[in-house]
This record gives structure tokens, C-alpha cells and sequence, in this order.
């Protein structure tokens, strides 16, 4: 990722707005600052962007309507939400919504440069590993679920499925090795890129929110199994075979 990288912070608080700028500058990036919701929609409307940094409680449109809105028109840019420790109902909603990560206020800036690192390291992995794939790897078909990895694109018996970026970022994870079992640490580590105690619940949400668009019943999982006592994995090649 390039240090001329842009990030939006859609804050209402001048005085995180102002500590963010300085670290955000230090590090090589280029910082644009909304302190309400719309202006916030209406300045990623306006520009590219290479991470929102998006407060959950604004003014106006809140931080969850934002996420929404801008993820109507945009499915990759990565939103990190901000949120406090009250709001854990507004932390998986955010998820859903489609943010990339959360970090809890007050937060540590180590901590917050740490996950914008990562999520740009996981940005630029794509990319290099689109470039790399072979032909043959380009797609993955398991029953009537296809995975088109240099489009990023997923279908369910020819019906286009509509995936945030950190949503098919777990289903190739998945998918690449089926029947692997999986613990919440593990993905945390392998999708998200860090593996701190206390986030498995990111996993569980992104896993939820995934199950109910690929799962024709999600009581009863054809694609993503969980394993008791150890976490995830996805359905054996075998079991789609007719």
C-alpha cells in the first residue's frame, strides 16, 4: 500500500480528529476529517479512499447509516469503526453492515496503527496473490456455489451473491481447503491478519452474516460446518458429489 494513502475519519470529537491527523501524517498518510455523518458520506462520495476510519456515534447520520450508505456504492473500500464499550449490539450490527473491523474507545493509537497496517498488508496480499494465481485456481466450484477470485464475484445456483470484502475473504478461505477445521484464532489470523483475545466474536458475525447468504437453510449448514470444540470448516468436496 502506498504511504500517500488516503484515509477519511468521519469523527465528531476535534480533539481525536487532531490526534489521528498527527499519527496518520507521521505514518505517510494523507488524512480527510468529516465531524458528522453526512459530510463524512458526502466526502467518500466525492474522492477515493484507501481506509474510513468511521465513529459509530455522530451527529446527523450515524456511523452504522454511513457504513450502510457507503457500502451500497462501494464494497471493498475498508471501513475500521469506532465505537465504546456500551455498544456491542452497535459492534456486530457494523459487521453486518459491512465494516472490516472495530476498535473499542478509548483505544490505544499503537493498537489503531496496528490494524490499519494490517488491513493494508491484507489489501496489498490480494493483489499479489490475483496476480499469481494460476488459471486453474482463478475459480473454485463446490456444488452450486462458485467462486470467481479475480472478479470477486460468488454465485449460488446462478444467482450473483452479494459478499462485503471481508465476507469473501473467509468464504476462499474456507472454500481453498474444504473439510480443514478452522479455530476462531486461526481466522482471525489468516483474514483478518491479527490474532488478539477477545475478537473471536468478529469471526462468529462475519460467519453468521455469511451463512445467511450462502446457506439455502442456515439451521442446517451445506457449506460451513461448525466443529465442536474447535470452530469452522467448510463442507468435504465429497459431500457435493452426486
Amino acid at each position: 500500500m502506498s504511504t500517500t494513502a488516503k484515509i477519511l475519519v468521519v469523527e465528531d470529537d476535534p480533539n481525536i480528529a487532531e490526534l489521528l491527523e498527527i499519527h496518520f501524517t507521521d505514518a505517510g498518510y494523507e488524512m480527510s476529517w468529516a465531524a458528522d455523518g453526512k459530510l463524512g458520506l458526502e466526502k467518500f462520495l466525492e474522492d477515493e479512499y484507501a481506509l474510513v476510519v468511521l465513529d459509530v456515534m455522530l451527529p446527523g447520520l450515524d456511523g452504522l447509516e454511513v457504513c450502510k450508505r457507503v457500502r451500497e456504492h462501494n464494497k471493498y473500500t475498508p471501513i475500521l469503526m469506532l465505537t465504546s464499550k456500551s455498544e456491542e449490539v452497535d459492534k456486530i450490527l457494523g459487521l453486518e453492515l459491512g465494516a472490516d473491523d472495530y476498535i473499542t474507545k478509548p483505544f490505544s493509537i499503537r493498537e489503531l496503527m496496528t490494524r490499519i497496517k494490517v488491513i493494508f498488508r491484507r489489501m496489498e496480499a490480494d493483489k499479489q496473490a490475483a496476480k499469481q494465481s494460476d488459471e486453474e485456481d482463478h475459480e473454485l466450484q463446490l456444488g452450486d456455489l462458485i467462486i470467481v477470485r479475480e472478479k470477486r464475484k460468488v454465485t449460488l445456483a446462478g444467482k450473483n451473491i452479494d459478499l462485503t470484502a471481508r465476507e469473501f475473504d473467509l468464504l476462499v478461505q474456507f472454500a481453498s481447503r474444504p473439510g480443514r477445521a478452522y479455530s476462531r484464532k486461526e481466522l482471525l489470523d489468516l483474514v483478518w491478519g491479527y490474532n488478539f483475545d477477545g475478537y473471536e466474536h468478529t469471526v462468529n458475525s462475519h460467519i453468521n452474516r455469511l451463512r445467511s447468504k450462502i446457506e439455502p437453510d442456515p439451521s442446517h449448514c451445506r457449506y460451513i460446518k461448525t466443529v465442536w470444540g474447535v470452530g469452522y470448516s467448510f463442507a468435504e468436496r465429497e459431500d457435493f458429489e452426486s
